[in-house]
């Protein structure tokens, strides 16, 4: 029985492809994991790497790569718009295959004692791997990013990493955790004014009152205002259903939707329901799509 786990590895560094290109080189190098794709924003100065394969191998791999991460990355020389901890930023493990939330929280926790152990780099449990409360929401760890964990990792308790050090190398710190499937989505906006990118992310977001499991951000990236997002249940609220509340809100602050961007994949699930929700599709259901149909019926691997 194949058994088969995702990893979404979030590091700091989106301006050297030569420094990205050494990341992703050792990860594709682990037997036994695929790297299903990555890219790179300059604003963000961050690369998100997807890579999956049977759970023990994602282990090696989401090691290596905070591994060579760390060594190729200083944190004291590292800006960008998106709020980070460290070198290696946020390595999550998913449940995709034969494969169970519990497996995905053990992988986790196994990393993060490495990580912490040989690597000596603090290691802070979030989402379904978290050991505190307090930890569950990754926003909570990155609070203030690595400029103010720097500060207060060694005095205050509400800020101690469960594995390694109380004090940041060069290399800072990083967060291990386990998730559901996640859909990173960013909407820009016809403006440079990241106050109305702002303001729109406070209105949709979950933790100010917006949609549920909706996490948003204003940024200013490729010189225009950003709204970037994380659905992290896409089937409570849908791609379709975030991007109508950020248009509404954008519309009566006089400015509209420019582009919209996907970080990394998304379920096609996600993806076939935006779709029949543009075009009101009231009877629609996967069973409708083509390919899904005669990969069914006929085993067909039909793209």
């Amino acid at each position: 029985m194949q058994r088969i786990v995702e990893c979404v590895a979030n590091f700091s560094e989106g301006r050297r492809t030569e420094v990205v290109g050494e990341i992703v080189a050792a990860i594709s190098a682990t037997d036994g994991v695929a790297v299903l794709g990555w890219e790179s924003d300059v604003d963000h100065n961050r690369s998100v790497v997807t890579f999956a394969g049977e759970p023990a191998a994602v282990v090696e791999a989401g090691f290596t790569g905070i591994q060579v991460a760390a060594a190729l990355i200083d944190m004291d020389r590292h800006s960008g718009q998106h709020p980070r901890i460290g070198a290696a930023d946020v390595v999550p493990f998913v449940p995709l295959y034969n494969v169970s939330m519990d497996d995905c929280v053990r992988l986790a926790r196994e990393l993060g004692a490495r990580v912490g152990k040989e690597l000596r780099i603090p290691v802070f449990l979030y989402g379904e791997a978290a050991l505190r409360d307090r930890y569950k929401r990754l926003a909570y760890i990155r609070r203030g990013g690595y400029e103010r964990l720097r500060e207060c990792i060694r005095s205050r308790d509400d800020r101690r990493p469960d594995y390694g050090p109380r004090f940041l190398s060069s290399a800072g710190a990083c967060a291990i955790g386990a998730r559901d499937i996640l859909i990173a989505f960013n909407v820009y906006l016809s403006t440079d004014d990241v106050a109305v990118a702002r303001r729109i992310a406070r209105a949709v977001r979950e933790s100010s009152g917006g949609l549920p499991h909706l996490m948003a951000l204003g940024l200013l990236v490729k010189g225009s205002a950003q709204v970037s997002m994380n659905l992290t249940n896409y089937r409570i609220t849908s791609i379709h259903r975030a991007l109508e509340a950020v248009r509404q809100e954008a519309h009566a602050l006089g400015v509209a939707v420019q582009a919209t961007e996907l970080i990394g994949l998304a379920p096609k699930a996600a993806l076939a329901a935006t779709a029949a929700s543009y075009v009101q599709i009231d009877n629609f259901s996967l069973d409708r799509v083509l390919e899904i149909q005669l990969a069914h019926r006929f085993g067909l691997d039909v793209e």
